[in-house]
């Protein structure tokens, strides 16, 4: 891999506005974006003192192919051309693994927000990844976040204006807005926001 590689990552347990600019922001920084969905699947998600709510089952109610799908279909819907990034496992909880899904040599973007996004950057420091923070801000300065578009769904807020076109239709063409109330009703509400 080249000087022009980057990795991002993220859950994106809702793709919303606010990752679309993360994400946009290193489309620009690099020649080629590779795009890791970090908690990929139950068995590498793992609490995490730094941000304890992470690791819920309704904190993670999409499966690794729904967010793919959202993300590849939002890059598109933003006009990034489909050969400019590529879409795979990020498994930040286990970082012995993540050498398997993304190059050791590329520039890694990064935002900082809270001690969880600290605790990140100093884990990819310590396997040798050259980071580039592209902004830190507080969680009251975020665009938006996963877990206030989960809350609204579940209530029966509005949402739409949270996320992009694409994923509000996916999201309701396919009953995963359904799904999560259902999992609400089964007691695995999300409050933390």
């Amino acid at each position: 891999m080249t000087d022009s590689t980057g990795v991002i990552h993220g859950r994106f347990q809702m793709l919303h506005i606010g990752h679309m600019e993360y994400l946009l922001a290193a489309v620009e920084r690099c020649g080629h974006l590779v795009i890791g969905i970090s908690n990929p699947d139950p068995s590498v998600t793992r609490y995490s003192s730094a941000n304890p709510h992470r690791s819920e089952a309704i904190s993670n109610p999409l499966t690794y192919f729904e967010r793919l799908e959202m993300i590849k279909g939002s890059m598109l819907e933003y006009g990034v051309s489909v050969d400019s990034f590529d879409i795979v496992p990020f498994p930040i909880n286990c970082p012995e693994l993540l050498f398997n899904y993304v190059p050791r040599d590329a520039k890694y973007y990064m935002t900082l927000y809270d001690a969880w996004s600290l605790e990140k950057k100093a884990c990819l420091e310590r396997l040798g990844c050259s980071v580039e923070v592209m902004w830190q801000r507080t969680n009251e300065e975020k665009v938006a976040s996963g877990a206030e578009v989960r809350r609204r769904i579940i209530t029966g807020q509005p949402w739409k204006h949270l996320v992009p076109k694409f994923v509000y239709q996916y999201v309701t063409g396919r009953g995963i807005d359904e799904r999560l109330r259902q999992m609400a009703v089964n007691g695995e509400e999300d409050t933390h926001c």
